[in-house]
């Protein structure tokens, strides 16, 4: 049975994880700031009801402290133009040049040094100051009322959520700009279908399956989700994401978070205790995925597979599949190895080789039984430099 006093270290992990608070607030400031100038007198929305809002890990409460300070922190958000029938008049190309517009003036007027950079679906800003940091910028639009009636039908049909989540799902949902798609450059009525709004809805219902987590005229900016105090789910996908992000570092094929995400809130039975909820996870992640498309399914979009990747030509040459699941299972074998240890040293060597964490001895100390020989044979056991996928020792 694994003890219950290892919960302590894992409290003491997400304390390690969560974003300092002064991080949190020039956040919160640059993204107020951009909502603030899409909304301000002689913008070129004036007369346009505009929308900022975020989404990603920081919306969703589950964004980690770089493990090093060369990383970047990083926001992604939503820039919703509310114009009636916009698809009849203008393409996707258009709308994003417009926000383009906007932008290259805030990063003059804020004096931002690096150029504006243009992505497939979004534009990114990089701040270079006290805080690495880059602002990734989604042009969007509302998705019109009948594609709204078609899509929450195909929602209910796919995943039978009472009405009032279908709903609320439903009437979040956008069109995107993606300038991979033939249509791009003209005047076209199918754009690509996102929701990132709704998928926190989605996530928020999720959460409270075991508790309640906290959570200008023309251009209306949204309050950033900043959790004053975290769910249990949100405590087990920090852990998931630490443990993907030190075994995998950049490396291209490490396990996206949206994956990881949505398996472990899928996974997730209303557990209260943060211990039980992250073994039972972890056991559990891996049956909600499908033999077939959609292998992962987008949970507010049914026709849109998180894993669609892992099929391509480029996603089975860096083996996306085989990667995911040796990481699951590495992840299974570290968290046990921490879990079970009644020995500090023993955890001591499993945070700093596993998670590239330390938590000082008089943190835990009292918890843990130190004894010279059991540190020496554990030792022994640790390779200085295990392979990828890592073996099942500690």
């Amino acid at each position: 049975m694994v003890q219950t006093i290892s919960k302590s270290i894992l409290d003491e992990m997400i304390e390690q994880l969560d974003l300092p608070e002064y991080v949190v607030e020039q956040t919160v400031r640059r993204y107020k700031s951009l909502g603030e100038w899409f909304g301000r007198e002689n913008s070129t929305f004036r007369d346009i009801q505009v929308d900022i809002f975020t989404q990603g890990s920081f919306a969703l409460g589950t964004t980690n402290k770089p493990i090093n300070n060369q990383e970047e922190y990083d926001l992604d958000m939503g820039c919703k133009v509310n114009v009636p029938q916009f698809k009849n008049q203008y393409s996707q190309e258009e709308l994003k040049k417009m926000v383009g517009i906007e932008l290259e003036k805030y990063s003059v007027a804020k004096g931002i040094k690096e150029e504006l950079d243009e992505k497939h679906r979004c534009w990114r800003l990089e701040y270079k100051d006290e805080i690495k940091f880059h602002l990734d910028i989604v042009p969007c639009i509302p998705l019109h009322t009948d594609k709204q009636t078609v899509y929450k039908q195909q929602l209910q049909e796919a995943y039978q959520y009472n009405s009032t989540l279908n709903e609320a799902v439903a009437n979040l949902a956008i069109n995107i700009t993606d300038n991979r798609l033939g249509n791009y450059s003209i005047i076209s009525q199918n754009w690509h279908i996102s929701n990132p709004e709704g998928y926190l809805k989605w996530f928020e219902d999720r959460m409270i399956k075991g508790e309640i987590g906290a959570f200008n005229e023309r251009a209306s900016v949204k309050p950033v989700p900043v959790y004053a105090q975290k769910t249990i789910l949100q405590r087990c996908i920090q852990l998931l994401k630490r443990h993907r992000d030190n075994m995998f570092g950049d490396d291209e094929r490490k396990p996206i978070s949206i994956i990881i995400t949505t398996l472990a809130a899928r996974a997730y039975n209303g557990e209260h205790n943060l211990e039980a909820a992250l073994i039972n996870i972890l056991e559990r992640m891996s049956i909600h995925i499908n033999n077939s498309f959609p292998r992962v399914p987008n949970p507010v979009n049914p026709n849109e597979d998180f894993t669609d990747r892992w099929d391509m030509p480029e996603g089975k040459k860096l083996d996306l599949e085989g990667n995911f699941k040796n990481w699951l299972l590495q992840a299974k074998v570290d968290f046990k190895n921490l879990l079970k240890t009644n020995n500090y040293e023993t955890a001591s060597l499993i945070l700093n080789n596993k998670f590239s964490m330390k938590i000082e001895k008089h943190l835990l100390s009292g918890k843990y039984k130190y004894t010279q020989e059991n540190h020496l044979a554990f030792a022994k056991e640790l390779p200085k430099n295990p392979p990828k996928p890592w073996s099942d020792r500690y």
